[in-house]
C-alpha cells in the first residue's frame, strides 16, 4: 500500500532557520579554550580563514542542491553516480548528523552538569543524554509545521544572549593582540576542528521536497547561514579571548567563564541560557531534517519501507525520527565530542565532494563552473586528510552496514509479503 507525501510547508525563513540551525551549536560553545591553546591569538581568523575555504565549497554545492531538488538531499544527488551510490551518498550523510547530533549533546549535559555543579556520573550522564535525545524526537514526531515553530523561538533565545555578551566584553575590554600564524601543524589540526562549526549549512537541502521555490530559497539559505558563522565564531572567539584567555584547554564549558567574567553569575547564566537554547536548537533542527534522507531512501526502496511511514495525523516520518534518536544515543553513550565531531565532517566532506561532482556530470558547465567545482573537491580532499585512520575506519564500518540495510530492502523488494505489493 503507498503512503502519503511529506507536503511543502517550508518557505525562506524555514529553510534559513534549518541551515543556521544545522550548523551553529556545539562549535561555538566547545572550542574556544581548545583553539586558544593551540593557535593562542591567531584563533578568531581561522573562521574567516575556514569560510572562505567552505564558501568555495558551499557556492558548488548551492548549485547542485538548486538543480536536484527533491526529498533527501544527498541521498537524491548521489543517484547520478547509480543506485548503490546514491543510497551510500544518503547514508553516509545519515551517519554524519547522526554523529553530529550526538556529539552536541555532550557539550549540552556537560553545560548543565557545570552550572548545576553535579557530579559527571556516567549513569547521570547516560540519562541525560537519552532524555534530550527522547523528547527532541516526539518534538519533531509531532509536524514540521510545529516544529519549525519552536525551532524560531529557540533560534533567539540562543543568539540574542550570546551577542550581547560577545559585544560587551570587545566594548568593555582591551582587545587580546593578534598572534602569528602558528605552524602548519597546529593549522591543520585546528582547521579540522573549526570545520565543525560549518558543516550543518547544508540541512536545508535535505528538506527541499518540503520547500516552497527550492531552486531559489535553498541557495540563499545555505549562502546567508555561512556569512552568520564566520561573524557570529569571530566575535565570540574574540571575546573569550579578552575576558578568559587563561581558561584551561580541557575546561568542557569554557564560555561559562566568559559570562562570569563580566557579570559574575547573572553573567554565566546568561551565557547557560544561550547554550542551552542554542544546542537543543541545533538538535532539534538535526531531527526535523535528517530524518527525511532515510525518509527518501524508503521511498525509492533502497532502505526497508518502514523507514517510509507517515504518521496519520502529524504527517511526519515517525519511523525515520525514532530511528535515528536511537542510532545518535547509541554514538553519544560510546564516543565523546571531539571524535564525533570529527567523524562527522570526514563523512560531510566526502558528500560535498560527491555531491559537487554529480553537478559537474549532469550537464553542460562553463569553464569557470568546472574550474570552481573542482577546486571544492581538491579542498573536501585536503582537509578530509587531515583525519585520523581510526575515524576512517569507523566511517567505512558504518557504510558497511548500511550496504546490509540497503541489501535487505533489495530483498524485501524481490519476494514481498503475500498480499502486499510489489514495489
Amino acid at each position: 500500500m503507498s503512503t502519503p507525501d511529506l507536503p511543502r510547508k517550508v518557505g525562506q525563513g524555514g529553510a534559513l532557520l534549518l541551515s543556521f540551525n544545522g550548523a551553529v551549536g556545539a562549535a561555538v560553545f566547545a572550542l574556544p579554550a581548545t583553539l586558544a591553546a593551540s593557535v593562542g591569538g591567531f584563533a578568531p581568523w581561522l573562521f574567516p580563514l575556514a569560510g572562505l575555504v567552505m564558501l568555495v565549497i558551499a557556492l558548488p554545492f548551492a548549485r547542485a542542491a538548486a538543480s536536484m531538488p527533491g526529498h533527501g538531499g544527498p541521498a537524491l544527488y548521489g543517484a547520478a553516480f547509480g543506485r548503490l551510490a546514491g543510497f551510500e551518498l544518503g547514508w553516509i550523510y545519515y551517519v554524519a548528523r547522526t554523529a553530529a547530533l550526538a556529539a552536541n549533546v555532550h557539550v549540552l549535559v556537560d553545560y548543565l552538569l557545570r552550572w548545576a555543579g553535579a557530579e559527571p556520573s556516567p549513569v547521570v550522564r547516560s540519562a541525560l543524554i537519552v532524555a534530550i535525545i527522547g523528547l527532541l524526537a516526539l518534538a519533531n514526531i509531532a509536524g514540521m509545521s510545529r516544529a519549525l515553530r519552536l525551532l524560531g523561538g529557540l533560534t533567539v533565545l540562543k543568539t540574542l544572549p550570546l551577542v550581547a555578551i560577545a559585544l560587551l566584553a570587545l566594548l568593555s575590554l582591551p582587545l587580546a593582540p593578534v598572534g602569528p600564524p602558528p605552524p602548519l601543524e597546529p593549522l591543520q589540526a585546528s582547521l579540522l576542528l573549526v570545520f565543525y562549526a560549518f558543516v550543518g549549512f547544508e540541512n536545508a537541502a535535505v528538506t527541499a521536497g518540503e520547500t516552497r521555490g527550492a531552486e531559489r530559497v535553498i541557495p540563499r539559505a545555505l549562502l546567508l547561514t555561512l556569512l552568520s558563522i564566520v561573524l557570529l565564531y569571530f566575535v565570540v572567539q574574540l571575546a573569550f579571548l579578552a575576558a578568559a584567555p587563561d581558561v584551561a584547554e580541557g575546561d568542557k564549558a569554557p564560555l561559562l567563564a566568559l559570562g562570569a567574567a563580566l557579570f559574575g553569575p547573572p553573567g554565566a547564566f546568561l551565557i547557560l541560557l544561550a547554550a542551552v537554547t542554542s544546542l537543543l536548537g541545533n538538535l532539534h533542527g538535526n531531527l526535523a531534517a535528517t530524518p527525511r534522507v532515510t525518509y527518501a531512501l524508503a521511498k525509492r526502496g533502497d532502505l526497508p519501507a518502514l523507514f517510509g511511514t507517515v504518521h496519520p495525523r502529524f504527517e511526519s516520518p515517525h519511523a525515520s525520527i525514532l530511528f535515528m534518536a536511537l542510532f545518535a544515543s547509541a554514538l553519544a553513550l560510546t564516543g565523546g565530542f571531539t571524535w564525533l565531531a570529527v567523524m562527522s565532517v570526514l563523512a560531510r566532506l566526502f558528500v560535498y565532494a560527491v555531491t559537487i561532482a554529480a553537478w559537474l556530470r549532469g550537464g553542460e558547465r562553463g569553464g569557470g563552473e568546472q574550474l570552481l567545482g573542482l577546486s571544492a573537491i581538491l579542498l573536501c580532499a585536503v582537509v578530509a586528510s587531515q583525519a585520523s585512520l581510526d575515524s576512517w575506519l569507523t566511517l567505512g564500518l558504518l557504510a558497511l552496514a548500511g550496504a546490509v540495510l540497503f541489501l535487505v530492502a533489495g530483498r524485501a523488494a524481490q519476494h514481498p509479503v503475500e498480499g502486499g505489493e510489489q514495489r
